[in-house]
């Protein structure tokens, strides 16, 4: 066989045999628009229009074309796909089933139980292991669009990448409400060590799964200790969602291991959906060692960085939407990344399935669908708007800097308001969005107010009047 048509050989026979498994709608949709590319060492090279089409392909058909692929080719076929993005001439090309995520190297890790059940990290005599990373390539620095939201915690992490353990900034606490970006950030950081020192040792763990390791491994008699050599090896420490690590126990753990990352040069990346002063149920000696290097927050992106995210993840999906259609999405969608990326790739996904265009009239119905208002949310802009409606003032003048004792107060009571009634809203949130104030003003302000709900009736009666006014049905 002419090794030029190899590949196209081994395809059509692929899509014989795919042809009688799936539907024909699905074939036509998803099958005949794949082209193939190349076939070297029983490695077959498909191009597929966008990385959308990749990632779909991944979820619902990967199963059916390696066990095809194995059948055609043999037991050591492998895929990968080729797509091009939009802004770049030349063509990308991806291994199926992800991409190529870092490893760590082999390290040595004490044990202190050679008999018994094995422990949740260490086995009882296995003194030489390989920690997986967790790092997801997806999230690195290239892929994270900046914007006036992120650029502190942006800058922040690439001087750390230089650096790591060396920086003012350890640890590194990065908070904000859900979808703005932490997690990205924070594995981006961790790409990037990985990248500049290949030989350290990352991990990135959710403060969920650090709890849960905590309680397996005092579960199984003497396996603290394993647990605890066990993190002692890490150079950086990515610990996502650290305010789920409630609990004494946990907390003492990862109390000791920070202190010892910490004073032996390691790197610590933290995130938290609230600031440190906002945490819950946490020691004070592990909230003053979370102040010790720089708390940044994430900020919910303003239009033009939206927009600027719509963009880039459709070069990466290479696909073109018009700037109309993205400016209808970026304006629709405010909230955050996580939402604002949904709607997009709900557009791309009705707009492949159905071969029509992506429209402001299509756009419309997804966003309709995905993210239509939900009047009873409560938000920052909701409160300083009922606040200025009660007061009958404007919202220029409550975020002016008026000394009038009624502006005073209707401006503490948007702030008490926005801490009460919205989840996991930072005191630094609120304040940077009712005059750029700092995070000691927005508390001395929530403390008055209810100091005076306590002794004035009147005012009082003002609080639960606005109250009402943002949550109807709890009248």
């Amino acid at each position: 066989m002419d090794s030029r048509g190899k590949h196209t050989d081994a395809w059509n026979d692929c899509l014989h045999i795919i042809g009688q498994i799936i539907t024909p709608q699905e074939f036509e949709t998803w099958f005949k628009r794949i082209r193939p590319v190349s076939l070297e060492n029983a490695v077959l090279t498909v191009e597929v229009p966008s990385e959308f089409f990749m990632e779909y392909l991944e979820s619902a058909y990967l199963d059916i074309i390696k066990k095809t692929l194995k059948r055609v080719i043999g037991g050591e076929a492998r895929l990968k796909y080729s797509f091009r993005p939009v802004s770049s001439g030349q063509a990308m090309t991806v291994p199926a089933s992800s991409g190529i995520a870092p490893t760590n190297r082999t390290i040595s890790v004490g044990t202190y139980q050679q008999a018994g059940n094995p422990g949740a990290l260490v086995y009882p005599g296995l003194t030489r292991i390989q920690i997986d990373p967790h790092l997801n390539p997806s999230y690195s620095f290239a892929n994270l669009v900046e914007g006036a939201c992120n650029t502190l915690a942006r800058s922040a992490g690439r001087n750390i990448a230089d650096a790591p353990g060396h920086t003012p900034f350890n640890p590194l606490f990065i908070f904000g409400g859900p979808g703005l970006g932490k997690t990205h950030v924070a594995q981006a950081i961790g790409l990037e060590i990985k990248e500049k020192f290949p030989e350290l040792i990352v991990l990135y763990v959710t403060g969920n799964e650090f709890k849960n390791q905590y309680v397996h491994a005092v579960n199984v008699e003497n396996k603290l200790n394993d647990f605890m050599a066990y993190y002692m090896k890490i150079d950086v420490l990515i610990v996502d969602d650290i305010q789920d690590l409630r609990g004494e126990g946990n907390q003492t753990a990862f109390f000791n291991i920070f202190n010892n990352l910490h004073q032996n040069g390691k790197q610590l990346v933290l995130t938290s959906d609230r600031a440190p002063v906002d945490l819950q149920n946490f020691e004070a000696r592990l909230l003053s060692r979370f102040k010790w290097g720089l708390s940044v927050e994430l900020l919910r992106p303003d239009f033009e960085t939206r927009l600027a995210m719509l963009r880039s993840r459709c070069s990466r999906e290479g696909v073109s939407i018009s700037d109309d259609v993205l400016s209808y999405l970026a304006e629709r969608v405010k909230t955050n990344f996580r939402e604002l990326e949904g709607a997009l790739i709900s557009l791309i996904a009705h707009s492949t399935i159905a071969h029509t265009d992506c429209t402001v009239e299509l756009a419309a119905r997804i966003t309709e669908k995905i993210v239509g208002e939900d009047v009873s949310t409560v938000t920052i802009e909701k409160v300083q708007t009922s606040v200025c409606d009660y007061f009958n003032i404007t919202r220029d003048t409550l975020l002016s800097k008026s000394r009038k004792r009624q502006i005073v107060q209707a401006r503490q009571i948007a702030m008490y308001l926005s801490r009460a009634l919205i989840p996991n809203c930072s005191l630094a949130t609120i304040g940077s969005e009712i005059g750029g104030k700092d995070h000691a003003t927005v508390l001395h302000a929530c403390s008055t107010v209810t100091d005076l709900m306590s002794t004035d009736r009147v005012f009082k009666k003002y609080v639960n009047d606005i109250k009402t006014m943002l949550t109807p049905s709890n009248r």
